[in-house]
């Protein structure tokens, strides 16, 4: 399989000599138009003009014999005779009369207008042009002027400088050739770095980046290329920190679940103490529940979306039926909800679907409050969409995590426990949901201060 320099040098190397054989086609078109048809046209002038010497009646011996002292001087070989027939014995090569002048020709002539012949002469060794005058006198054709000329080869023409000019064209063929060679080398160097890193990269090696050397087409997609290998590894990382989140969260409740389970089932528990233990046991595989559930959830993220399957949904009664369901939570750190909720904002959506990203925000929210504290959910009109915003006290975000708070797997502290910290996935199913309405998520925060999200959709078109 040859390389992409090896054909666009190979393809260029055509392109040359192409150009060279156009070139000597080209100058043996130039040879049989200039050189060809001027000969031509000045052998019809030199023999005008002897022809009109001749005054009519029959061809004299002083015509004859003046026309042959112009031909001393000529470079054309010119005869006079009376009778076209006597022309074998002035020319140095055979001629067959009759294909010479023939019936057409010899209309031709007595109606005053030359005859012009190019042919092959074996005994030359190249094309002979001939041309033929008459002279005419009532009709009648008293004699012929014929000229002829060998033609000289085109090489013969340049001598010296055919050969150079070959010997320039080869040598510019070799260096051209070498020159192309080493500078598609240079152009596509770039192309067989990017390359071998795409193997690396396949390889496993996420790591691999290319050095960009130039701002043109291949700079830019070996840019492109290192964009890509920037966010597969970031990917990579996210997705290797996600299994190790989730093998942590689900070990420790499997391990509960299983332990206290057999433990039961052996009658190592005493019975006054085996409600507490399958309490717990529900505790953690509803936990388990849960965490299959975002990963469901993330794993659906593909599936088709129907906007024609969406419902009308009042906010404001949406809003408070998910604050009924997180207010036993919220007790049980005695946090308070504070609702400044407009009642008539209605938006088109999955009443489930607008239900889970209330969840999952208002419980990041109780998370991550201080005892005691507040969260302020409020919503109003702006610019024809809905916004509703959920602010809380609690620890807040640093600023360094909050562009990726919403990234899958992503979690702030990875030190946390499963008490105070999440998977890592809440928010970024939150973010799904609200694209998925065409909707925006925007989130603010201090450190020990608190968080706000703000949430913005469409409000339903009248």
């Amino acid at each position: 399989m040859k390389k992409l320099s090896s054909k666009i040098w190979l393809l260029i190397v055509l392109f040359l000599s192409a150009t060279v054989l156009f070139m000597y086609i080209f100058t043996n078109f130039l040879y049989e138009q200039l050189y060809v048809e001027d000969t031509k046209s000045t052998m019809v002038e030199v023999g005008d003009k002897l022809q009109s010497i001749y005054k009519g009646g029959k061809v004299s011996d002083e015509l004859i014999a003046q026309i042959e002292d112009y031909a001393a001087y000529s470079n054309f070989e010119i005869f006079a005779v009376r009778n076209p027939r006597e022309l074998s014995a002035c020319v140095p090569f055979d001629i067959d009369y009759d294909t010479l002048i023939g019936p057409d020709e010899r209309r031709q002539l007595i109606a005053g207008r030359e005859v012009i012949k190019i042919g092959y002469e074996p005994r030359f060794e190249r094309q002979i042009i001939s041309v033929i005058l008459p002279f005419t006198d009532q009709n009648r054709l008293e004699g012929i002027i014929y000229l002829y000329y060998p033609l000289a080869k085109i090489s013969e023409l340049a001598k010296e400088e055919v050969i150079l000019l070959i010997t320039g064209a080869a040598i510019f063929l070799m260096v051209a050739a070498f020159f192309v060679y080493c500078g598609m080398r240079k152009i596509l160097r770039p192309l067989s770095n990017l390359q071998q890193a795409v193997h690396q990269m396949a390889s496993g090696d996420y790591g691999t980046r290319v050095e960009v050397t130039s701002k043109d087409e291949i700079g830019n997609l070996s840019a492109a290329f290192n964009q890509m290998a920037n966010s597969i590894q970031k990917e990579d990382e996210a997705q290797k920190s996600f299994l190790a989140t989730v093998s942590h969260e689900l070990r420790t409740p499997i391990s509960y679940v299983k332990g206290y389970s057999e433990a039961i089932q052996q009658g190592v528990i005493e019975k006054e103490k085996q409600g507490e233990a399958i309490q717990l046991i529900v505790r953690e595989s509803a936990r388990m529940e849960r965490l299959t559930n975002e990963l469901m959830q993330l794993a659906r993220k593909e599936q088709a979306f129907n906007p024609s399957e969406m419902e009308p949904l009042i906010l404001a009664e949406t809003i408070r039926d998910v604050l009924t369901l997180l207010e036993q939570q919220a007790r049980v750190k005695n946090i308070q909800f504070v609702q400044t909720l407009e009642e008539e904002l209605i938006i088109m959506g999955f009443e489930e679907k607008m239900k889970q990203v209330f969840i999952n925000t208002i419980e990041n929210a109780i998370r991550y409050s201080n005892d005691g504290g507040s969260i302020y959910i409020e919503s109003n009109e702006i610019s024809k969409s809905a916004s509703i915003t959920i602010r809380d006290e609690g620890i807040g975000i640093p600023n360094e995590d909050l562009p990726y708070v919403t990234e899958r797997f992503y979690r702030v502290n990875k030190a946390r426990s499963r008490s105070d910290g999440g998977s890592g996935l809440g928010l970024s199913i939150v973010d799904q949901i609200i694209k998925q309405h065409n909707g925006s998520l925007t989130i603010q925060s201090e450190l020990n201060i608190g968080t706000s999200v703000n949430i913005t959709l469409p409000l339903m078109e009248e």
